[in-house]
């Protein structure tokens, strides 16, 4: 599960209350408080609850009692408790009735068999995960600056691997920055271009240029380039941070995809629309240190 659990509505990361992990830093969402319930209810106009540990470890039915009882007391949204994988499995049997369900990815472990139960899908458990041999050149885009990006950057550079660092006043000023990038990674099979940077440094950018659009030049450039590489023949890109992969992905016109071989827990190989791109896309707080080499490796 990523390390991620949740105990009496508090988020952990692996032994680490979220207000104390490498997210506090985050430059544009900084985590300060690791009470979810605290969280969601300054987000949304209704009630928020708490389906605790005891009511998900008595399982689906008892988590169902839960929320009818929430809703009965005006309470629209609900933190649920989740400690062990297993747990996942009653959560979804529980939910899957549901018009719209959020959560982790790791919810989504239970719905389909909850679904198939209901007769609504049929499982096909046979090649799901084999994507095609793409072939040509391999790219990682990283504009995340979260403690483990930098790390996994940091581990590219060490083994001395090709690498172009994108610097957010250097857009402010109008420079071409994507263009410099792209010509530098022209004669490249495989490179590393990347706006990570520590907290430190992504404080000082957000002074100068501010929070906002310090962020979208930063998105802005990188789909830029994405789309680019693709069209000069980039078959496999690995994207890391949430808000770039969500703007490469929209740059690139990318509206299904297909799921492949996991690359670390919650991160898979994704085929595009069919076509001959594969992508890995990932939170920035996900995968181990040298997650880039290793992902192109198994899409070789």
């Amino acid at each position: 599960m990523n390390g991620r659990t949740v105990y009496r509505g508090h988020l952990f990361v692996g032994d680490q209350l979220l207000s104390e992990s490498g997210l506090r830093h985050h430059p544009l969402t900084p985590m300060t408080d690791a009470n979810l319930v605290r969280v969601l209810q300054a987000q949304v106009p209704g009630r928020v609850g708490l389906i605790d540990n005891d009511v998900v470890n008595a399982g689906a039915s008892a988590i169902a009692q839960s929320v009818a009882g929430l809703r009965r007391a005006g309470v629209r949204f609900a933190v649920c408790d989740t400690t062990a994988t297993e747990q996942l499995d009653a959560l979804a049997e529980a939910c899957a009735e549901m018009p719209l369900v959020t959560a982790g990815s790791g919810l989504a472990l239970g719905l389909p068999a909850a679904y198939a139960r209901r007769g609504w899908v049929t499982l096909d458990t046979q090649g799901s995960s084999e994507l095609p041999v793409v072939g040509g050149r391999a790219a990682v885009l990283a504009g995340s600056s979260s403690t483990t990006t930098n790390n996994q950057v940091r581990t590219w550079i060490d083994a001395g691997l090709p690498a172009y660092r994108i610097e957010p006043q250097r857009l402010a000023q109008g420079e071409p920055v994507a263009q410099q990038a792209l010509d530098w990674a022209s004669d490249k099979t495989r490179v590393l271009i990347y706006a990570s940077a520590s907290a430190d440094e992504v404080r000082l950018a957000q002074a100068a240029i501010g929070v906002e659009r310090s962020g979208q030049l930063v998105e802005q450039c990188l789909s830029r380039i994405a789309v680019d590489l693709v069209e000069r023949g980039v078959r496999r890109l690995v994207v890391a941070g949430g808000e770039t992969s969500g703007a490469v992905v929209q740059a690139l016109g990318v509206s299904q995809l297909r799921i492949g071989p996991t690359i670390d827990p919650g991160v898979p190989w994704t085929q595009a629309n069919d076509r001959p791109l594969l992508l890995a896309l990932k939170s920035g707080n996900f995968g181990r240190d040298d997650f880039f080499a290793r992902a192109l490796a198994l899409a070789t």
